[in-house]
């Protein structure tokens, strides 16, 4: 059975993805030490880190790379408001300088976490750096040190970001609309 595709609105096409990407990844290898240790928050990260990285890169930095998953939404679409590691690192960040990254800001709480792990665990900084900064449902009082967007309260898909797991892989980030919608 073929499912439907649904009627998307493109908020952020590609090459928009791709400019601020650039432009993050310049803020970001000028604002890190050398040696940071960038963490991915899997799984709606995956492609804005994986873009980063080579951006970061190609601005000059040289940083290492490792992966959590942490999930507070299960299949829902809004957070249950406890935080699980579903995936923890492999390496000690005790008295590194990390840079966790993550696809959208909104309650707060996964990123607090993350930040609170870390530093917990001993490393020495620990700085943000986000796809979509979505203030306004701010459960914890977060700020992400680096950001691409500002974005207002919508649910988005596409660039790593699904509904019901599937359209992560859409090279652009949009909105599900009804059709009659648009």
């Amino acid at each position: 059975m073929t499912q439907k595709t649904p009627n998307i609105k493109v908020l952020y096409d590609e090459k928009v993805l791709a400019d601020q990407v650039e432009r993050l990844a310049k803020e970001v290898a000028q604002d890190l030490p050398e040696n940071v240790l960038v963490i991915s928050i899997l799984k709606g990260s995956f492609i804005f880190a994986a873009d980063l990285l080579r951006a970061i890169h190609r601005a000059g930095g040289i940083p290492d790379v490792e992966f959590i998953t942490l999930s507070s939404y299960g299949d829902r679409e809004t957070s249950s408001g406890k935080v699980e590691i579903m995936r923890d690192i492999n390496n000690d960040v005790k008295g590194r300088d990390v840079l966790l990254v993550d696809d959208i800001l909104e309650s707060g709480r996964t990123m607090a976490f993350a930040k609170d792990l870390m530093f917990a665990r001993g490393a020495n900084t620990v700085q943000t750096c986000v796809l979509l900064d979505k203030p306004t449902n701010r459960a914890v009082d977060i700020k992400p040190d680096h950001r691409a967007f500002e974005c207002e309260d919508l649910f988005v898909i596409g660039y790593g970001m699904d509904l019901a797991h599937g359209y992560r892989q859409l090279p652009y980030i949009g909105v599900v609309v009804a059709d009659d919608d648009e």
